[in-house]
């Protein structure tokens, strides 16, 4: 226990959503965790993500949801796929209405930078530490030894890696293995409202699929903006920083032939950003004594279910919920936090890999199989277990 406050001493390695959701929860349950962040300031790189209704449902409890949708869009439309070549609608669900019927929240649409502050208003900003490079980990019988890259150390009872898909943390609980390249790559671009068509600035998450690839876009930052996001495959690229950049001739090449629609937002979007797709296999552990893994530190997905922030966020609650209940015996609680958690990330890892191969058909009979699936489904309803879950009800082992 810390000399003067109650609770063990809980450092979390990360300061990005997954991270900041993890402290923010923490202190809802009267814990006191210390974020390490090692960049100089909190920040997000330009993107958008789709908030779902399990996401949604938490941000409301943790009191910051109506921070978040000063500048979300609400989605009157969802998962509206396109034919590649001529725009022709697959499958299209109405969300407005049904959403708050079904999971008792909307569907969002939301700049990664708008959830990240909204939810780093609910942590005191005295628990965030900056420049804050954690280089190792040491744990020991009774706490936990972490060491930084200006040669400064700290000691705790409990420490969570939400460090990201090259996670430090993860080498105290894994093996140490780097991550696969998937064999994609994705480009990614905000393009202001004024440079869009019409069409795209529709209440809706449009995807466009084709042989090997895909292309997707949705109104953000209160429908000033357009977030476009597309997979393709990714040669001999490697590069997997998300401040990597191409050139629109790259970005045209790799969706010529497509509808003009998706070739005049490549156009509007400018210089995109190209990063590759790094792929894991689902950890059979990520808890072990005193250090646990969250978010893509334990489970990175491939983001074609847009799952990615809202199982953070699921982490941080039964997290946050594990700790509160057992403060005295952290290493039992991190094993019933990674006992609760693992079979639902499991399986969203291993759903958002196949939506690969669904979604990038080649033209032909596979691909009629899979258009007449989508044309039948009623995604909304199929992945309520995705939707309704309720990360800070259900039974923890």
């Amino acid at each position: 226990m810390h000399a003067n406050e109650p609770g063990p001493r809980i450092a979390i390695v990360g300061g990005g959503i997954g991270g900041l959701a993890a402290a923010a929860f923490l202190h809802r349950a009267g814990l006191t965790a210390t974020v390490h962040e090692q960049a100089s300031a909190l920040t997000e790189v330009g993107a958008g993500l789709v908030l779902a209704p399990n996401a949604g449902r938490l941000l409301r409890r943790l009191g910051v949801l109506g921070r978040v949708t000063r500048r979300a869009v609400p989605l009157d439309w969802g998962w509206e796929f396109r034919r590649w070549q001529d725009g022709r609608v697959l499958s299209v669900e109405k969300l407005k209405g049904a959403c708050e019927r079904l999971y008792g929240e909307r569907t969002y649409t939301v700049h990664r930078a708008d959830l990240l502050d909204a939810v780093k208003s609910a942590v005191p900003g005295d628990r965030i530490r900056l420049g804050a490079k954690c280089t190792a980990i040491e744990p020991g019988r009774d706490s936990v030894l972490l060491r930084f890259a200006d040669g400064s150390w700290t000691e705790a009872d409990v420490v969570v890696g939400a460090d990201g898909v090259h996670s430090v943390v993860r080498g105290a609980v894994a093996e140490a293995e780097p991550p696969e390249y998937s064999g994609l790559c994705a480009f990614r671009a905000i393009v202001p409202a004024e440079a869009v068509p019409a069409f795209a600035l529709r209440r809706a998450q449009t995807l466009w699929l084709g042989p090997g690839r895909h292309f997707v876009h949705y109104p953000i930052a209160d429908g000033r903006a357009v977030n476009v996001f597309a997979a393709a495959p990714a040669g001999d690229f490697t590069e997997e920083s998300w401040s990597a950049k191409a050139t629109i001739e790259e970005f045209h090449a790799e969706f010529a032939g497509w509808d003009a629609r998706v070739t005049d937002l490549i156009t509007a979007g400018g210089t995109p950003g190209r990063w590759a797709l790094l792929d894991r296999a689902p950890l059979p552990c990520w808890s072990r004594g005193r250090v646990s893994l969250l978010g893509d530190a334990a489970h990175p997905m491939f983001p074609f279910f847009a799952q990615g922030a809202a199982q953070s966020l699921e982490d941080a609650a039964v997290l946050a919920r594990c700790l509160a209940d057992s403060p005295d015996a952290p290493d039992r609680a991190l094993k019933r936090y990674e006992a609760a958690r693992i079979a639902r990330t499991t399986r969203l890892q291993q759903i958002s890999h196949g939506r690969r191969d669904t979604n990038h058909q080649p033209d032909g009979p596979g691909q009629r199989a899979r258009d007449e699936v989508l044309a039948a489904a009623d995604p909304l309803v199929a992945n309520g277990w995705i939707y309704g879950h309720e990360a800070e009800e259900v039974p923890v082992p």
